[in-house]
């Protein structure tokens, strides 16, 4: 449905929320970023702007309940009396006053609104955005740069890239912008952002491209694009350019202590969204790899507990008996050294290089294990929609303890492990009493003589540190314990 309306007063409420201030985190935003084409910088970005601006687009969502949001920042509450009350009134659905509503009134509930930028990709309507943007809408709106606004409906999304695609019917074929190569970005590249910072939409910003392959923590692909240019709280969703005026990125989040720009903006790489796009739209959602392992970073105590040169690799932690790693005859313990074609130097490696196989289809793995490398075939399994992972089984540990001088710790006999029932004041501060001990090194031990006897050993043999495999709350998780003298 298409319709039209004068945007003046939304901008002037959208830009009051400007003066909330945000935690200083890492954060979803509705913000755009940058990339480019190498080559000299052009004297001026007007014709790449006249080009791209119409196929960028703002993103309006209504969700029952909650209050008003732009880019996850709440509409302030305001005293009754204040200027600004007409314009949440008129477009977020007005705000109570403050303290309870009159007695015997019923307070009617709120809708909350969200707010981000797009981009469309074809001219038959398809757009994307961050899933964030539309996540638990009721309602999705797009506007686009003339204006006009159009009913969108949601395709399919990936929260774990934070992803996603819209669809909107027009009278008319709709701009669209085309994809760029993410790979061939350099840190230094000029890039340009165009988006819709706290409804101010057709903003254009630029700068360089700060880093590449950011890891902020959002999810287990994060591969971000760190850019300095200008983005802000509503440009979340929007693209990003190189100077050839093609799409390199998709601005997701920035980093700031009060909400604003302070020139830490990431950017999904394109070739990235590219890929779960056309996913999505053949699909209508992502299937990805599964292998059934829990991994942990390779730290200079654990490569040195193993006997590893380097800290390369992923620490298998925990296996799934019936996942296609287990029946591979993969092995908590284990350092995962290569995926396929792809070598494993930290653990994002492992995940995207496992996410990017086919269900069904078999992959080579090499495996560090007791002091020497091994190769396993894998068949990769489809990621769980529920994963469950088994619970550490606890029962009553044995009373009589043993003493493990090299650790300062007093262990028991308990199912499948070890227990730790104490800890003298100067011994293992990476354990706790309660802590389950199911193998040191690479090597199982069912009970507290043989952890005792293992740990002796690698003090004999003149290492710094010893490897637990410790459950812990229902998981399991290798520690690197100091070795102490006796």
């Amino acid at each position: 449905m298409t319709r039209s309306r004068t945007r003046a007063g939304l901008r002037a409420a959208l830009l009051a929320t400007a003066l909330v201030a945000a935690p200083m985190i890492a954060q979803p935003i509705f913000a755009p970023s940058v990339a480019h084409a190498h080559g000299e910088l052009p004297g001026s970005f007007s014709e790449l702007v006249k080009k791209a601006k119409p196929a960028v687009v703002t993103v309006l969502t209504k969700t029952a309940g909650g209050s008003p949001e732009v880019g996850g920042q709440q509409i302030p509450e305001l005293p009754p009396g204040h200027p600004l009350h007409d314009f949440f009134d008129k477009f977020f659905g007005g705000q109570p006053p403050m303290g309870q509503p009159p007695m015997g009134q019923q307070q009617a509930p709120r809708q909350a609104r969200g707010l981000g930028s797009g981009f469309i990709i074809d001219a038959g309507g398809t757009i994307v955005t961050n899933n964030h943007v539309i996540d638990g809408a009721e309602e999705i709106t797009v506007v686009l740069d003339d204006g006009t606004e159009l009913d969108a409906t949601l395709v399919g999304r990936d929260p774990k890239t934070d992803i996603a695609v819209l669809k909107v019917s027009s009278d008319t074929p709709l701009p669209t912008l085309p994809w760029g190569d993410s790979d061939q970005l350099e840190v230094g590249d000029w890039v340009v952002a165009i988006g819709n910072p706290f409804g101010l939409g057709g903003t254009v910003t630029s700068g360089i491209v700060s880093a590449r392959g950011r890891d902020i923590n959002a999810g287990p692909y994060d591969d971000f694009i760190q850019v300095d240019a200008a983005i802000n709280r509503g440009n979340s969703g929007g693209p990003l350019f190189n100077t050839d005026g093609k799409v390199v990125g998709m601005n997701t989040a920035i980093f700031s202590p009060n909400g604003g720009n302070i020139g830490l903006g990431f950017s999904v790489p394109a070739n990235q969204t590219r890929a779960i796009v056309a996913e999505i739209l053949e699909k209508g959602s992502v299937e990805r790899g599964f292998i059934g392992v829990r991994i942990q970073p390779v730290t200079p105590e654990i490569a040195d507990s193993l006997g590893l040169n380097s800290e390369d690799g992923a620490l298998v932690a925990d296996v799934d008996p019936t996942g296609p790693a287990g029946q591979a005859g993969l092995k908590a313990g284990d350092v995962i050294l290569r995926f396929g074609n792809t070598a494993i130097t930290e653990v994002r490696d492992l995940t995207r290089a496992v996410a990017d196989v086919d269900p069904g289809e078999s992959a080579n793995l090499t495996v560090w294990r007791d002091g020497t490398g091994r190769d396993l075939a894998v068949e990769v399994g489809s990621f769980p929609k529920a994963e469950q992972m088994a619970e550490a089984t606890t029962g009553a540990p044995d009373a009589e303890g043993l003493e493990v001088a090299p650790l300062g710790v007093t262990l028991g006999d308990q199912e499948e492990g070890a227990v730790v029932l104490s800890i003298a004041p100067n011994g293992a501060a990476e354990l706790r009493p309660g802590d389950v001990i199911a193998a040191v090194g690479q090597s199982q031990v069912a009970n507290a003589k043989e952890a005792r006897a293992a740990i002796d050993a690698a003090k004999s043999g003149h290492k710094k540190s010893v490897l637990l495999l410790v459950r812990r709350d229902g998981q399991q998780r290798y520690v690197a314990v100091p070795l102490r003298d006796a």
